[in-house]
């Protein structure tokens, strides 16, 4: 649906010939509804012309507003989140707890935290909240309430110590290349705290984050072990992934290889680029999907009730993604039987990668593996219609009911070209749920808190996240598909900090808000 979509927005790398590590790493995407009127709204980020490159005006990040109809409006110049950064990674929630969601920006350099007015218009606020996170690499960036107190937290992944100054020239065959991330020493995260007072402060030292220093990209935020606080998984290039353990406290312990999460089943790290996290096979646990570089398997983490084994092997169809580098990920039920799918964005770093390695491209076509239900996935990419027809270098991809239809559509961002907006056309006859969370003593947008539905003998789980995939965001409305099954028996919301609540006998084929506190369903708010 790009081309009739109002979308005009055209992604840059930055690329002047210079072959600088990070061209290739952007970027993400955030799907959102800025404005409150229950149409999700996009913001594409990109990269700036690097030197020797001159400033482009033109170029930078894009605000789009659904006007409906899959139709949208380039709203950028006037809400103010144009972006004057190298932009990578990117997500939203209501840090504030004001009825809105702000934006918060992880670049190459300072990083920018965008308040929403609630007026349509954004203010950079980074200097007054004190989260600008210093002069660093980003990557993925996810917001969680660390300490249940109700209130935000931000943590953003670092990706290696970098500067313009400090590229590496590299050549494969006489051909000019991008450098390794191994060329380079690895990048500390950064863990900022919420004060409640519109200001941030960095306590990634005592809360025993900055110890650990890797070459993070991906990023998501979850309670792994469901012990009622947020832990936080962080995707390695070329190194062992990091899974950091809350105690509830503000305190962190990494526990990636004890618990599996580390390295793949030959216990080696990967080339990791993009996590997602979903209950794959309703066994109530979440799960952890990454993607990885060319000739390495994505690894799908199943989840052993607060432990990690790799699956991916059998896994069906999913162990047969190997070839391409493998960008953005997602768990998202396209065709509403209630089993998670997965889509897989795929893209070379190097417009010329063909000339020392044939079996790939640049360009590439994505991946839909469909989840068949018994643990296995089944690739249905090329018989699904000609949303997965382009050809691009994609990076981030994100997830959400864009038509408000009932079914979940896609936008992909590609490296260098417009982005693929893709519309779900799947055929109608199941049902589904949409539900959106309002904390009281919680975050206002629930962020973090686990939803279980059981509908039609069987039993899902989702939890919601700010900050996920490859450097984006999507999701703060939860889909779920019900199948055959006309109602939902039963409705289990557990907020972070250990409070649930319960709704029974629910209608689907709605867009139902669940407030914090109020157990009767006739007290929540359907659409």
């Amino acid at each position: 649906m790009t081309a009739d979509s109002g979308v005009v927005f055209r992604h840059h790398d930055g690329g002047s010939g210079q072959k600088y590590l990070i061209e290739p790493m952007t970027g993400g995407l955030a799907l959102f509804d800025f404005d409150g009127d229950g149409l999700i709204d996009i913001y594409f980020v990109s990269g700036t012309t690097l030197p020797p490159g001159k400033p482009d005006p033109n170029i930078g990040n894009a605000l789009y507003r659904n006007e409906g109809s899959l139709r949208f409006r380039d709203v950028t110049r006037e809400a103010g989140v144009a972006g004057t950064g190298f932009g990578l990674g990117v997500a939203a929630a209501d840090y504030d707890n004001d009825g809105d969601p702000d934006l918060y920006l992880n670049n190459l350099g300072p990083n920018v935290l965008y308040r929403n007015n609630g007026d349509g218009t954004f203010s950079d606020v980074t200097a007054a909240a004190g989260a600008a996170g210093g002069d660093r690499v980003g990557a993925g960036v996810c917001f969680l309430d660390i300490e249940a107190d109700g209130d935000l937290d931000l943590f953003a992944a670092s990706y290696v110590d970098f500067s313009l100054a400090k590229n590496v020239r590299r050549t494969i065959d006489g051909y000019p290349c991008y450098p390794s991330p191994l060329d380079f020493q690895p990048a500390p995260n950064v863990l900022f705290q919420n004060q409640g007072d519109g200001t941030f402060l960095d306590i990634s030292e005592a809360a025993g984050i900055s110890g650990y220093s890797g070459n993070g990209m991906g990023t998501v935020s979850a309670d792994y072990d469901r012990d009622g606080d947020a832990d936080i998984f962080v995707a390695n290039d070329e190194l062992g992934n990091f899974l950091f353990e809350n105690d509830g406290n503000s305190k962190f312990t990494e526990v990636g290889v004890q618990r599996s999460f580390a390295y793949n089943l030959d216990g080696r790290p990967r080339g990791n680029m993009g996590l997602d996290c979903a209950d794959y096979d309703g066994d109530g646990w979440l799960d952890i999907l990454a993607t990885t570089y060319s000739n390495e398997l994505p690894v799908l983490y199943r989840n052993q009730q607060g432990s990690f084994e790799d699956v991916t092997r059998t896994s069906g169809d999913l162990a047969k993604a190997l070839t391409h580098v493998k960008w953005g990920v997602g768990f998202a039920d396209f065709d509403n039987d209630g089993n998670p799918d997965v889509y897989i964005a795929h893209g070379d770093l190097d417009q010329e990668v063909h000339r020392w390695k044939p079996s790939t491209d640049f360009r590439l076509p994505n991946v839909l593996l469909r989840n068949l239900g018994n643990g296995k996935f089944g690739d249905v990419s090329r018989r699904c219609g000609d949303g997965m027809a382009p050809v691009e270098s994609s990076r981030g991809t994100a997830f959400d009911d864009l038509d408000n239809d009932g079914d979940l559509d896609v936008v992909v961002l590609n490296s260098g070209s417009p982005p693929t907006i893709i519309r779900n056309d799947s055929a109608a006859g199941r049902h589904w749920l949409q539900i959106q969370l309002q904390g009281t003593r919680a975050t206002r947008e629930g962020i973090g808190a686990q939803v279980q539905i059981s509908a039609g003998g069987r039993t899902q789980t989702a939890a919601v996240h700010s900050g996920r995939g490859y450097q984006s965001h999507h999701g703060t409305r939860l889909h779920f598909g019900l199948g055959p099954a006309a109602r939902a028996d039963r409705i289990e919301v557990r907020w972070i900090g250990g409070r649930s609540d319960v709704l029974a006998d629910v209608p689907a084929n709605q867009r139902l808000k669940i407030i914090e506190g109020q157990t009767d369903q006739t007290d929540a708010s359907a659409n």
